[in-house]
């Protein structure tokens, strides 16, 4: 059984979208989504030749059976347009709509109905099988499955129905637990008490000096007769099991040095792996002019964020602890339970907070361990950024487990002498800025297009992103600001979004971090990469963005022109206004 929206429904949407996109000649790779696949029909390729269709068909029904089921049992639902390859060649489908609808009914144990209906795409007879998302889990020969990323993986029934009373607005960690202010254990009062101080507000203080009693209450973690509720047990009393296990080691695969496997109150145990991981996260010493700061290899905010989300975010209902690997210079929190509320790695930083267990996060963050909902990612990726370090690396595997690993290691003095050199100052804060600061570096030009990628934002809010760091300045010692940060690529006329590249003032600083800058192949990537976007490139685009004369951009891109990768504009290959065009559109 499944449910339908009232009012536009999202996945019809995509569906739409998809077929759309099918017309204008893209190919599946390009189309689809988490919830939108488009597939040959199985049983009918023989080698390199696809044999004629009928209207029954039972290996397709087998496989779309399946397939559908685990759509069904994901968030959302999905739907599968059948009848074009992996290549994008249409073949089409002769098979019965109903003849299918009914026999995916009987495989799966008669609880899955779909919608099947023909879509023509370029005369060719297609079918879209849709589902909503199930309200029961839909199982196929015996097997409970849903997808993690763009695969169908199996899943135990606690965790599906977890994620469904989730989605239905329940939260468990605000439910009465069998515990009552009596059971509170006072080191866990105690560590509460010490953040709260370290975190410093009037509040803050106020709080902590409260009575144990008070403090739990205020949190909204017990009810008037003093029962706590299960977010208030598992951070004052215990956890049911093993909730953080904590292990370091100096290289993969080495012995190791410390292990920390949490018991009792969650306070105690993110208080005792924060403590073992910073003990092992080394201090370097960076020189800013004549300042030395001392700064460690992994931003501390960023280190207890991905802890405190790795058991704030998890799913409790499993027994399966939340990992800490400290390994070298990185740090690997993986936490059992996938992603909730339509969060993906690609939206992660800029989509609206989706808190699993909403008593927990809440509780957690007026503590001051965790920052407040929907910028704890964002934090680290700006904490990681700011010294020159890659953003975390976010991604859902099987399991489900959400795996986020920071990747340590030197600091770039030039980088961050940069950013403090920002003006205005806040800008040092925004995230926003350190991403497109790092793309330029990794890509060397950026517009509203591409911006939207990066900051994972609509291309509205990615064009005010990249206004607000054009009109930014580098300050130095002697004036309030100096040069610009950015500036308007040279040569690239009337055509919308507008695209900037690093300015040379901030070249000059942090060319070391722009690899292509350095290598023939580095030029050519980043020549060919505009190319695609914007349409054509000129010897006056290209020569700005490569940081060279006209005429050796000329002769870049003549040479791209001789291996096919361009085409000239003009016959001539001369005149007022020639230019290249990429040959594949």
């Amino acid at each position: 059984m499944t449910f339908q929206f009232l009012g536009p429904d999202p996945l019809e949407k995509q569906i739409s979208e998809a077929l759309r996109l099918l017309s204008a000649g893209r190919s599946p790779a390009e189309i689809e989504t988490t919830q939108v696949e488009i597939k040959e029909e199985p049983g009918r390729r023989r080698g390199a030749e696809v044999v004629g269709g009928s209207d029954t068909n039972e290996p397709a029904a087998a496989y779309l059976a399946g397939e559908m089921a685990c759509l069904a049992n994901t968030e959302g639902g999905g739907a599968i347009i059948l009848g074009v390859a992996d290549d994008g060649t249409r073949i089409g489908s002769d098979l019965n709509a109903q003849w299918l609808r009914h026999r995916i009914y009987e495989l799966t144990e008669r609880k899955l109905t779909v919608d099947v209906r023909e879509a023509l795409v370029d005369e060719f007879r297609l079918l879209v099988i849709a589902t909503h998302e199930a309200i029961e889990p839909i199982r196929y020969r015996g097997r409970l499955q849903w997808r993690v990323n763009d695969n169908c993986v199996e899943v135990d029934p606690s965790t599906w129905h977890a994620g469904r009373l989730h989605r239905s607005g329940f939260d468990w960690s605000g439910q009465p637990s069998g515990h009552t202010m009596s059971d509170i254990s006072p080191v866990a009062a105690e560590i509460a008490s010490r953040y709260l101080r370290q975190r410093g507000g009037p509040s803050d203080l106020e709080l902590a000096e409260a009575s144990v009693s008070d403090l739990v209450r205020r949190l909204n973690l017990a009810d008037a007769e003093g029962i706590l509720n299960n977010a208030g047990s598992l951070l004052f009393v215990a956890t049911p099991h093993i909730g953080l296990d904590y292990l370091r080691r100096d290289v993969p695969g080495g012995d190791s040095r410390q292990r920390v496997r949490g018991e009792g109150p969650l306070l105690l145990q993110i208080y005792e792996t924060e403590q073992a991981a910073t003990v092992a996260n080394p201090t370097v010493h960076v020189a800013q002019g004549f300042v030395h700061s001392q700064i460690r290899i992994i931003p501390p905010r960023a280190l207890r964020e991905a802890i405190v989300n790795g058991v704030v975010h998890r799913d409790w209902q499993t027994s399966q602890p939340t990992t800490v690997e400290h390994v070298g210079e990185t740090l690997t929190v993986t936490s059992p339970g996938g992603f909730l509320g339509g969060i993906n790695p690609l939206n992660i930083i800029s989509h609206p907070a989706v808190p699993r267990y909403r008593c927990l996060a809440e509780a957690t963050a007026a503590l001051g361990i965790a920052e407040r909902q929907g910028i704890g990612i964002a934090r680290m990726t700006r904490d990681l950024l700011a010294l020159g370090r890659p953003c975390p690396e976010i991604a859902e595997i099987d399991g489900p487990y959400v795996r986020v690993s920071l990747l340590g290691g030197e600091p770039d003095p030039a980088l961050i002498r940069l950013v403090l050199d920002l003006a205005p100052p806040e800008l040092a804060e925004s995230v926003d800025a350190l991403l497109l600061i790092d793309s330029l570096c990794a890509r060397g030009w950026v517009n509203a297009e591409v911006a939207t990628e990066v900051l994972q934002r609509p291309i509205g809010e990615a064009a005010q992103a990249i206004d607000r760091l054009a009109a930014a300045q580098l300050g130095d010692t002697e004036a309030a600001a100096g040069p610009y940060l950015i500036t308007n690529v040279a040569g690239a006329g009337p055509l919308e979004p507008t695209a900037y590249r690093l300015s040379n003032e901030s070249r000059q600083r942090i060319g070391h971090r722009c690899i292509w800058l350095h290598s023939l192949e580095g030029h050519n990537q980043l020549l060919m990469d505009w190319a695609g976007h914007r349409g054509r490139v000129s010897s006056t685009e290209a020569a700005d963005l490569l940081n060279v004369s006209i005429p050796t951009a000329g002769r870049r891109l003549a040479a791209l022109a001789e291996e096919g990768l361009l085409k000239t504009s003009r016959a001539n290959g001369t005149g007022r206004g020639f230019h290249y065009l990429p040959t594949i559109t």
